[in-house]
């Protein structure tokens, strides 16, 4: 690697004050990597939890839905998922986790879905598939929640291990290197000076 400085005294002094601030800089952001990661694993943890739990609603409440096909005919049927509707409302927000703007959802279901239909031509299969249902919306939003926030936390990861590398093997080495260089350039002058001095003491003693 070649070093092009220019090694003076107030040029070093501003190197070894540009290495302090950058080792500090890396270790900031190492412990915030190491935090990232912590955050990181329990949310996808948390996301691998919430998938299995939505999957597993939504496959009872496909079967059964697909028991009460058998039993009931598709006009009732009809009539019957229509009347159990509910209103939904979804509210979306922001929040920082650890530096990153991640998404906050929050669902309002009113009434609950399935709630008050009533139908008295429908099976316990249905009634159990749209109660199964019901419960899964709430469920799905908070999986989009978490999903969303894996990704960005992901992206926010790879970041601050780039800025980390980019800090300990490129700048920190290069300063430390362009130190050195300095220090050796300063120390040859020095020594220059004293060989040249000695010199002079010698011929005016001569002399």
């Amino acid at each position: 690697m070649e070093i092009r400085v220019n090694p003076t005294r107030m040029e070093l002094t501003r190197l070894k004050k540009r290495l302090a601030m950058a080792v500090r800089g890396h270790k900031l952001l190492k412990d915030k990597l190491d935090e990232l990661m912590k955050n990181f694993f329990d949310l996808v943890e948390e996301n691998q939890h919430l998938r299995s739990e939505v999957e597993a609603n939504l496959a009872t409440a496909l079967g059964g839905f697909a028991l009460a096909r058998a039993v009931i005919s598709r006009s009732v049927l009809e009539a019957a998922i229509f009347t159990s509707r509910g209103d939904a409302a979804l509210q979306a927000e922001t929040t920082s986790k650890m530096g990153v703007e991640v998404p906050v959802f929050r669902l309002a279901m009113t009434p609950a879905l399935g709630n008050g239909f009533g139908m008295t031509e429908t099976s316990a299969a249905f009634d159990e598939a749209i109660d199964f249902l019901a419960n899964s919306f709430q469920a799905m939003v908070e999986l989009a929640q978490v999903e969303k926030t894996v990704e960005l936390m992901a992206a926010e990861i790879e970041r601050t291990r780039r800025r980390v590398n980019a800090l300990e093997y490129v700048l920190i080495p290069q300063l430390r290197a362009e130190i050195k260089y300095i220090t050796m350039k300063l120390d040859e002058n020095e020594r220059a000076n004293l060989t040249r001095l000695m010199k002079v003491k010698d011929i005016v003693r001569n002399r």
